[in-house]
């Protein structure tokens, strides 16, 4: 495992963040997509995929870059650091890994859509009862906090039916299907309840447990590297902020409890960059229990992760409380990350039973 970036994904990464500055920069594109629905605009999005950046997981054969999810993770990474707000993650991860898993001719011509810019799809439940599915082929059921579902084209549907787990494409615009927004506390996450009635759906084949958890885990470890970002990003925010503030005649970063604080924020990014890295590294790499226990952890620590918004908000002090400063985006940011799939006690737990296990002869 290369814990540096070669040439090639550090011109990625830079590329990817010159083009979020100046495309999608916070205080007007973020901001003005907050109540938007679909989180995007046809210009950004379509600035994405002429980077590459929607089909970076699509295989070659099916137009995409054929990357890794390290580079998936760099760009997930610069996407948090700029807030986005967009289906990316739905999009270019999860449905594409899930895609890639199932196989066949319709699943490869989705791909093709992905990775061109042309189709935006997301999945759904990652972890929730699944709807149940019918003889004939159409969909009832009701699905909760399904993400990017209004800026979806595809909706993958995962279904139980009798010995296995079936994922089926829906038309977006399908009779039927109808979408309803959750408001949760991160407006830069845009997650729906979708009711499925009678709904036409394409089988695309079915998925073991193992492909499952394994499309799971390289969501939970994208999610990572995106909370990574934004942890990063609001604490050169605040480091920046304590270097010109002045209190009683001097920068407050003279003060030893803004120093405690700013330490305190910098050593929790840097111990999430090494789990993260890790975890990037082992969803193409290692073995399936190697890979969910990099994913585990990265969760796990996702709570303390969520402190680097809280302590960066004390260090900016009032301002940081106000609608007009980005510090309360990230924040929220991180606490969604906290909350995504189960909060962190739930994979903390797994975690020490496992270790528990190991260490009984």
């Amino acid at each position: 495992m290369n814990l540096e970036l070669t040439d090639e994904q550090v011109a990625l990464r830079d590329t990817v963040r010159r083009f979020l500055g100046e495309k999608a920069p916070i205080s007007e594109h973020v901001r003005g997509l907050l109540d938007d629905p679909t989180g995007r605009t046809d210009v950004v999005w379509r600035g994405l995929s002429d980077l590459g950046a929607t089909g970076l997981l699509v295989p070659q054969e099916f137009g995409g870059a054929g990357m890794t999810m390290v580079e998936a993770g760099i760009v997930a990474e610069e996407l948090g650091a700029a807030l986005h707000p967009g289906p990316w993650l739905s999009s270019a991860v999860a449905a594409t890994r899930a895609l890639i898993r199932v196989g066949g001719e319709a699943a490869a011509e989705i791909l093709t859509g992905i990775a061109d810019g042309t189709t935006t799809a997301t999945v759904c439940p990652l972890d929730a009862a699944m709807p149940a599915v019918q003889r004939d082929g159409m969909l009832r059921g009701e699905l909760a906090d399904v993400p990017d579902a209004a800026a979806a084209d595809v909706l993958l549907v995962l279904t139980e039916n009798g010995g296995g787990t079936e994922l089926f494409a829906v038309n977006a615009t399908s009779p039927g299907l109808s979408l309803t927004p959750e408001h949760g506390i991160d407006q830069t996450r845009k997650q729906f309840r979708i009711n499925l009635d009678n709904v036409t759906a394409h089988r695309l084949g079915t998925l073991s447990p193992d492909d499952i958890a394994a499309v799971v885990d390289d969501v939970l470890i994208a999610m990572a590297a995106d909370a990574l970002g934004a942890a990063r990003a609001v604490m050169d925010m605040a480091v920046g902020y304590a270097k010109v503030r002045k209190q009683f005649g001097q920068v407050i970063g003279s003060f030893q409890a803004i120093q405690h604080l700013c330490v305190d924020m910098y050593e929790t990014v840097e111990l999430a960059r090494s789990g993260v890295i890790h975890a990037l590294w082992a969803a193409d790499h290692a073995d399936p229990d190697e890979r969910h226990l990099s994913a585990a952890r990265a969760k796990a620590f996702a709570g303390r992760l969520a402190t680097v918004g809280d302590t960066a908000i004390q260090v900016f002090g009032g301002i940081g409380y106000t609608w007009e400063h980005d510090a309360h985006l990230y924040l929220k940011r991180l606490l969604s990350w906290s909350a995504f799939l189960g909060g962190p006690d739930r994979y903390l737990t797994e975690l020490g039973a496992r270790l528990a296990k190991r260490s009984l002869p």
